[in-house]
């Protein structure tokens, strides 16, 4: 995973300065092109389907709705620049080598179906945690639709340095995945330790075996541990990596089953709504 282009789709809210600099933070460590995707919902998008309103409401609610667009920019433009400046990145369309750049976008329609089709034209998604860890449309578009990995940020990330770094191990094609896709950090990090618990294979030392054998060919030296579930899934996973001080998680995410199994199985609630540690996630 060494991205050319980075894609963060991001809405108003709370913790917006925050967001934009977590965003900005990750795409600086890989001296990177990140596109900040603001997306604003279009006249017709609230519209209940077959209502026709009159074409001088139409008119009205068009003229409001540009100021609200003029407005919203404004406001993310000037987070955007005071991030940029306080990082040293530069702001530009098109990436320079071997420079982080940065650009600020905005697009109007449903912003699910805009997240769901312009994260397919990037290497890596950077998505926020929800709010709460409730997920919203854009939240799953940014994750189950664009076939790419995700870097998942916290809220507020003041520091992206993933060099010990933890694998959330259940035998999963995503975990699967997600690991290959981090093979590049996994490189150059300080510190890797796989955790998996016995709920997910009654072979799990053999298939640890075969995934330490598999990243060792890589050069990558690993650590196991076998850890407890609870009853609130994700606990397990991000009180370890916390514990150890870990500063990154690989994982798999978000099965066929949607957004019910993620990391070591289960709701993601717990983990989106409480972590501090960025995460690499696969569907």
């Amino acid at each position: 995973m060494l991205p050319k282009k980075m894609l963060f789709p991001v809405g108003g809210g709370d913790e917006l300065e925050a967001r934009i600099y977590g965003a900005l933070l990750v795409s600086k460590y890989f001296s990177t092109h990140l596109e900040i995707q603001v997306a604003e919902s279009n006249v017709h998008s609230g519209m209940p389907k077959g209502m026709v309103l009159p074409n001088e409401i139409i008119d009205r609610l068009k003229k409001i709705q540009l100021e609200n667009i003029r407005k919203i920019m404004s406001i993310h433009k000037n987070i955007f620049d005071s991030s940029c400046k306080k990082l040293d990145i530069i702001d530009s369309e098109m990436p320079i080598e071997n420079q982080a750049t940065a650009h600020l976008t905005m697009g109007v329609g449903l912003r699910s179906i805009m997240v769901a089709q312009q994260t397919k034209f990037c290497d890596v998604v950077i998505a926020a945690a929800p709010q709460k860890g409730v997920t919203t449309a854009t939240f799953e578009a940014a994750v189950l639709e664009s076939g790419k990995p995700v870097i998942v940020i916290p809220r507020a990330l003041k520091e992206f340095k993933p060099d010990e770094i933890i694998i959330g191990w259940n035998n999963s094609p995503e975990v699967a995945r997600a690991v290959s896709e981090a093979i590049p950090l996994m490189k150059k990090a300080k510190k890797v330790q796989i955790v998996s618990t016995k709920a997910y294979t009654t072979e799990t030392l053999s298939r640890i075996k075969d995934l330490r054998n598999y990243l060792a060919m890589h050069g990558i030296e690993t650590t196991f541990e076998l850890i407890k579930s609870t009853f609130i899934p994700g606990e397990s996973l991000l009180k370890t990596a916390q514990k150890g001080n870990f500063n990154f998680i690989v994982a798999g995410a978000y099965s066929k089953k949607g957004l019910k199994e993620i990391m070591l199985g289960g709701s993601s609630r717990y983990l989106l709504e409480h972590t501090t540690i960025p995460a690499l996630v696969s569907h």
